[in-house]
């Protein structure tokens, strides 16, 4: 189970007391029964910025809909930069990596030993191809715009038609 903050409370009645849920997006976080007169609840009670949390869940379906909206623009056609705020998990390495790839600007390609070098770790370029596939935001960081250092098209987490078909769709055109 995975240990996420709560983000919605409710208390009600019962008839053996007052009983608080928490809960968060992953389901119930906890269970309290609360004041009754000798009770020493708040020891056990849970307590949380409910603005600050319903804000955060506010802000995260804001970004959700600018994605949605900026990528369906982009697959229109009609967007050629991304302006969404990104949050990836990764390592310090990988973050440089999707940084780096982040600076694409549309219809350009590049290859792992450029990344490599634009880090400043010219030797990584084994490195950088573990952490370009290991990119979790595909097209908003766009890591299809790495190809071979000989020009031709390499892997793709979702398959070389659909890399090959964001590439043309970017003016790019490349075959197996």
């Amino acid at each position: 189970m995975k240990n996420v903050a709560p983000l919605a409370k409710l208390n009600f009645d019962t008839r053996v007391g007052v009983i608080s849920l928490c809960a968060n997006a992953s389901g119930i976080s906890h269970l309290n029964f609360i004041p009754q007169a000798a009770d020493d609840w708040k020891t056990r009670e849970l307590t949380f910025d409910a603005t600050t949390e319903l804000q955060s869940l506010t802000t995260a379906k804001s970004h959700l809909n600018q994605a949605k909206r900026e990528l369906l623009e982009y697959l229109a056609g009609e967007r050629q930069q991304f302006s969404v705020a990104l949050a990836p998990q990764g390592t310090d390495f990988q973050k440089q990596v999707w940084q780096a790839l982040s600076q694409l600007r549309y219809g350009e390609t590049c290859s792992y030993a450029d990344i490599a070098t634009q880090i400043a770790r010219p030797k990584a370029v084994r490195a950088v191809g573990t952490a370009n596939g290991a990119n979790p935001i595909a097209i908003i960081v766009p890591c299809h715009r790495v190809i071979g250092k000989n020009g031709k098209l390499t892997g793709y987490a979702y398959g070389i038609a659909l890399k090959q078909k964001l590439l043309q769709m970017e003016g790019i055109s490349l075959f197996k």
